[in-house]
Formats: C-alpha cells, structure tokens, sequence
C-alpha cells in the first residue's frame, strides 16, 4: 500500500506541476495584441493536444504490435501455423504441471531427518515410519518404504532405499520425453512450412513464367514465417525444459544425501 500511495503522490505532484505550467503559458502577454493573446492562449491547448495524441499513439502502437503479430501468424498458413501453437500450447502445459509437480515434491530433508531420529527414539520404528506417511514428497516415500524392511536388516533396508529411488526417479521425469518431442517437432514443422513456402514461390514463377519480387513474395513470406514461428515455440519450450532439469537434479541430489542419512539414523537406532 505504501508503494501505491508513493505511486499516486508522484503521479499527482507531475500533473500539478504540468497544471501550473499551463496555467502559466495562459497569462497573455500585456503589449501583445488581441490576436496574439488567442494565440498564445490556443498554444497550451496544442501542447496537451500533442501529448494526448502521442500517448495514444504509444498506446496503438502497443495494440497495433499485437495484431501486427497475429496477422504475421495467420500468414503463415493456417495449416501449418495451427500444428505450431497445438506444439507450444501442449507443450507448455506439460512444463507447468512438471513444475507444480516438483515444486510439490520438494521438502526440507534436514528438518524430516530430525523428525525421524526424535520419532525413533520417542516411538521406535513405526513412529518414524508414520512421521514418513505423513509427510509428502519422494523423500518420504522413499524413507517410508526403507523403514518398512526394517526387521530384515540394514542391508535390506539400504536396497530397498536404493531400489525405490529408482522409481520415483522415473516419477519426477514423467513426460520430459514429451516435452523434448514438441521441442524437436516445432522447428521442423517450420522447415516443413519453409519448403512448401518455397515450392509455392516456383509455382508461381511456372505460372507467370517470369522472375519478379512480387510473384515470388508470397511464398517466400510463408517460408520464413513458418521457420520463424517454429524457432520461437522450440526456444519458450526449451527454456522450460533446462530448467525442469535443473529442478530434478537438484531433488535427486537431495534424495541421494538424504537416503546416506537415513541410514546413519537406522544403524544408530539398532544399536
């Protein structure tokens, strides 16, 4: 609240002093005639004039990029531009569910480590292992299942830990392999366009049965248009993708020193 009231102060100390200013450019000079008063007197209006026109023309041109970028996109192909967005909207839907999903999955393994250990020693093994089930995450499932086979021994347990990090391994890298197909698919989907663009050009130049810019303009239009578009949807989807990447190394590196002290805490506990 207190940037917003900063906001409006400032806004309203600016349109003051422009206020004043016309204000000022409004007194007529004293040995200037009738004519030149009006005059002087229409210049301010003018000036605000201009500065009304210029933020509304800012404010088209704000509007007039948007539309300019759909027009871009329709001339494009229909065909061609249609499978394009199937490849970016898919694709970032399933980036946005991969890091909800891991941004879930994520917990503090130090403070679920210490729970562990107090649980254990207040409750033995089956209070560390309803600390586990109540806690969300890969992390204490992966606990979970260690301190189930805690009775058959510590190796056991250990391969156990190993084993089912495996598998929620495999469950943090769920559809990755879709995301890196639309990466694929999109630019060459666009290369796709830029050829049919080109043999749509030398159509044309068979037809009138002669080289100019302007029969050969269409088609050339749709081919870099197409490339273009599909390079674009592949970089967006391909910044999400490093970036998912990022975020499961970082859980599996988690997992991994966490499943080391886990099993400090069960030799420990055993003794």
């Amino acid at each position: 609240m207190k940037k917003v009231f900063g906001i409006v102060t400032v806004i309203a100390v600016l349109m003051f002093g422009m206020t004043a200013n016309v204000m000022a450019q409004d007194v007529p000079a004293p040995e200037a005639g009738q004519e030149q008063v009006a005059e002087e007197q229409a210049t301010p209006v003018e000036a605000v004039a201009d500065e009304q026109s210029e933020a509304a023309a800012e404010e088209s041109g704000i509007v007039g990029a948007h539309k300019a970028l759909k027009i871009k996109f329709i001339e494009g192909g229909a065909g061609f531009m249609a499978l394009v967005a199937f490849c970016l909207i898919f694709g970032l839907a399933l980036c946005i569910e991969r890091i909800l999903y891991l941004n879930l999955s994520s917990v503090n393994t130090k403070k679920l480590l210490n729970k562990i250990d107090e649980a254990w020693k207040k409750g033995g093994v089956e209070e560390a292992m309803n600390v586990c089930r109540n806690t969300r995450g890969p992390v204490a499932s992966i606990f979970y299942q260690g301190l189930s086979r805690y009775d058959e021994g510590i190796d056991v347990v250990e391969k156990t830990v190993a084993s089912y990090g495996s598998v929620q391994l495999g469950l943090l890298e769920k559809n990755l392999s879709w995301i890196t197909l639309f990466i694929a698919i999109a630019p060459s989907l666009g290369f796709m366009g830029t050829v049919i663009g080109m043999i749509q050009a030398f159509d044309k130049i068979q037809q009138v049965g002669d080289i100019s810019a302007t029969v050969v303009a269409g088609g050339i239009k749709v081919a870099l248009l197409t490339t273009l578009w599909g390079l674009i949807v592949a970089v967006i989807l391909q910044l999400f993708y490093n970036y998912i990447l990022s975020r499961v190394d970082t859980l599996v590196n988690d997992m991994e020193d966490a499943s080391i002290s886990l099993l400090d805490i069960v030799v420990k506990n055993s003794k």
